[in-house]
């Protein structure tokens, strides 16, 4: 059950990934051009480079449009900010300003677009099913 939690602007920068998440205590959410809803979550990975040895990424999960409530897939940025410690990379990724992240998540909604076969909306196999 969700619960309403005021949003505490004193935590940070409502106009970042990061800071959204933590005034508001959630996720921010966009929804794709391709009709699914996303949420981002900040994520930072060791790169195997002694030089930015994390990297800081988001991770947009997709949520399912029928049935049962839940994730149906993500997709992930390349690394979009680098740290010495999984917290410094967390920490500069999720200063990204959520225009840049509604615009990272329309390029990789359009990279899987044109890498994939279109799929069909339920309303258009409802139709042909007639």
């Amino acid at each position: 059950m969700a619960h309403f939690h005021p949003a505490d602007h004193s935590k940070g920068d409502a106009n970042t990934v990061g800071g959204y998440a933590a005034v508001h205590a959630r996720p921010a959410a966009f929804e794709g051009s391709d009709g699914y809803s996303y949420s981002v979550e900040v994520c930072a990975d060791a790169t195997g480079d002694p030089a930015r040895p994390w990297g800081g990424y988001l991770l947009f999960l997709r949520w399912r449009r029928l049935g049962a409530q839940g994730v149906e897939g993500h997709l992930e940025s390349d690394f979009l900010a680098y740290g010495a410690t999984e917290a410094e990379a967390l920490a500069a990724a999720g200063r990204l300003p959520l225009q840049e992240a509604r615009t990272r998540l329309e390029a990789l909604v359009a990279e899987r677009r044109s890498t994939s076969a279109p799929a069909r909306r339920w309303w258009d196999v409802m139709r042909d099913d007639g």
